[in-house]
């Protein structure tokens, strides 16, 4: 590769000549010359850089930036989440701790109410829902006065739990006091609040003012109706009941002080499971 010369060092090469012809008597060059290469040859050694400068290469440029593509996501289509079944009644209807009348009353749907369904028995008769009563809380619900809103297809059948020990249990409360051809007797109304069905009596009435009592051990549970007509029924079961008579007194105990000793069982003959209670009353 070609090296440029110095311009200082030509200068200093065309002086050395010069003296060195000086003393030997030879006449010296004509500055005007020496002014004249000296001008020519820096003339030359920067065309020589120029073309030197000309043979270096620029530098590449840089790669253009490139804006990075930006990749929409696609929109998402969302289905409508079908919404629960619910429950209603046209009649206020208890709920329970299982689908029947054994189980314990946990609360009670009311007319104009509604709530969730979470499950069937087998039979399709009860539902099993959230307790109206109770938040957090579930219990079966009769369906006879029921409307459903919602898909019921595909709710899981539930078993109920094991059916609770029976219990037996009655309300007993003084109704009235009829008579017939000199005859007096006081009837009773009864109510089966137990889980158990009854299916005989025993009952004693005394009269705290004469001393006087009656009494009676049946297998039906009669209501006289004066002296015109009577009815019998065989068993009182769970939730249901009945008028019944008491044996009749020969006087008319209005205003005396009575008490009632009544005692209802399972079984015929006043066995099985029994129950007894008393109350004091005034006709």
């Amino acid at each position: 590769m070609f090296k440029p010369i110095s311009a200082f060092a030509f200068v200093a090469v065309l002086a050395v000549l010069a003296s060195a012809c000086g003393p030997t008597g030879v006449t010296a060059p004509d500055p005007n010359l020496i002014h004249t290469a000296v001008a020519q040859t820096l003339s030359a050694i920067h065309i020589q850089t120029a073309r030197a400068g000309t043979d270096t290469p620029l530098p590449s440029p840089l790669p253009p930036t490139l804006t990075p593509t930006v990749t929409l996501s696609p929109t998402p289509f969302f289905t409508e989440t079908p919404s629960a079944p619910m429950i209603s009644v046209s009649v206020n209807t208890n709920c329970r701790v299982g689908p029947g009348k054994v189980y314990d009353r946990v609360g009670a749907l009311l007319v104009g109410e509604t709530t969730e369904i979470f499950g069937r028995d087998r039979t399709g008769a009860y539902w099993y829902v959230a307790n109206p009563d109770a938040p957090g809380g579930y219990c079966w619900l009769w369906g006879e006065y029921a409307s459903l809103v919602g898909n019921t297809e595909t709710l899981p059948v539930f078993t109920p739990p094991p059916t609770p020990t029976p219990v037996p249990a009655f309300e007993v409360e003084y109704d009235n006091l009829e008579s017939c051809s000199g005859k007096w007797w006081v009837e009773f109304k009864l109510k089966n609040t137990g889980g158990i069905t009854f299916r005989s009596i025993s009952l004693q009435v005394a009269d705290a003012d004469t001393n006087a009592l009656v009494a009676i051990s049946d297998d039906d549970f009669i209501n006289y109706n004066g002296c015109t007509a009577s009815e019998s029924r065989k068993a009182l079961g769970a939730g249901e009941t009945l008028i019944l008579s008491a044996p009749s007194f020969v006087y008319d105990p209005s205003g005396h002080k009575l008490r009632a000793s009544m005692t209802l069982c399972s079984d015929d003959g006043v066995k099985g499971i029994c129950l007894t209670k008393a109350l004091e009353f005034k006709p």
